[in-house]
């Protein structure tokens, strides 16, 4: 294992442990912050020059040789319809890589990393219109930070053809038929929720690990086993609130819960998330996105019912 691997897993643990995440900062414009999960970010480089490629998506500006590799290219104050007064053409392209793709991101300007404690990042505020996009608020230094939910942008500027074909319902042969997921994208709830209910289960939809773990802790209280409720939990790694493997590690600190089944399911590429899942005591992991990989793995789980 590489010394750069080995670095980045401890990244990720120390930052997990703490339930931190690390943000990317840049603008679309001259005033407002925004913010993308640093480990979805491969490079952020000058404006390099776009051409075009056959069959690329309306929505996307073009595409850039990154390093050999042609990289499709959006920009991303037009595709989540954000209008400043003062807008900026961009200047800078951030080259990202999540759920098996890379794809660069057009921005006016990038500021700096920053760490952000998880508990600090709000829900963002039902407006409509481009907050369609965010996953959560934070301030940082007095400055608005508004998190974009790139997956959910991706995914309505170029949407993916689906592999998951027919599905034949699984049998839990008595055992529960609900499933937890948790999730701060909407796009990727709603995917999760499509395999699964193909398969005859039920998904009952959190937006983060928070939310996740005061709804287990209320079902204990009330006398009722999760684990009777639910045959498994499926949760993102990277959240508002409380990521996924902080979620993971309360789950298995507590006695009445360590027996649920846990899944991860992120967007983040790189073989270092399966040494995640196995220091926080997850049962699996799945990246995203491919709804026939994911359903497999849950008729698996559904399997150990029998």
């Amino acid at each position: 294992m590489s010394q750069d691997l080995l670095d980045r897993i401890d990244q990720r643990t120390r930052l997990a442990g703490h339930n931190r995440l690390a943000l990317l900062l840049f603008r679309l414009g001259s005033r407002q912050l925004f913010g993308v999960n640093v480990f979805k970010v491969k490079e952020v480089l000058q404006r390099p020059p776009l051409f075009t490629l056959p069959q690329l998506p309306k929505a996307f500006a073009g595409a850039a040789d990154v390093r050999g590799r042609s990289v499709p290219v959006l920009d991303l104050a037009r595709a989540i319809g954000h209008r400043d007064g003062d807008v900026d053409e961009p200047r800078y392209l951030v080259v990202t890589e999540f759920n098996r793709t890379v794809q660069g991101f057009l921005v006016a300007g990038v500021d700096r990393i920053v760490n952000i404690a998880v508990e600090h990042i709000q829900p963002p505020p039902d407006l409509g219109g481009e907050n369609h996009y965010l996953t959560g608020v934070a301030r940082h230094q007095g400055e608005l930070i508004q998190l974009i939910d790139v997956e959910s942008v991706l995914a309505e500027s170029a949407p993916r053809a689906s592999d998951l074909g027919t599905l034949t319902p699984v049998s839990t042969n008595g055992g529960p038929r609900q499933v937890l997921v948790v999730d701060d994208s909407r796009v990727a709830r709603n995917q999760i929720r499509v395999v699964l209910e193909q398969l005859g289960l039920e998904a009952v939809q959190l937006s983060d690990g928070r939310q996740a773990l005061d709804h287990l802790q209320a079902l204990v209280r009330n006398g009722e086993p999760p684990g009777e409720r639910y045959a498994m939990v499926i949760s993102d790694i990277e959240m508002p609130a409380m990521d996924g493997y902080t979620l993971t590690t309360e789950i298995r600190r507590d006695p009445a819960l360590r027996g649920l089944f846990v899944l991860l399911h992120t967007s983040l590429s790189g073989v270092f998330n399966q040494a995640m899942v196995e220091r926080v005591g997850a049962d699996d992991f799945v990246p995203k996105y491919s709804e026939r990989e994911l359903a497999q793995r849950v008729s698996a789980r559904m399997g150990a019912f029998h």
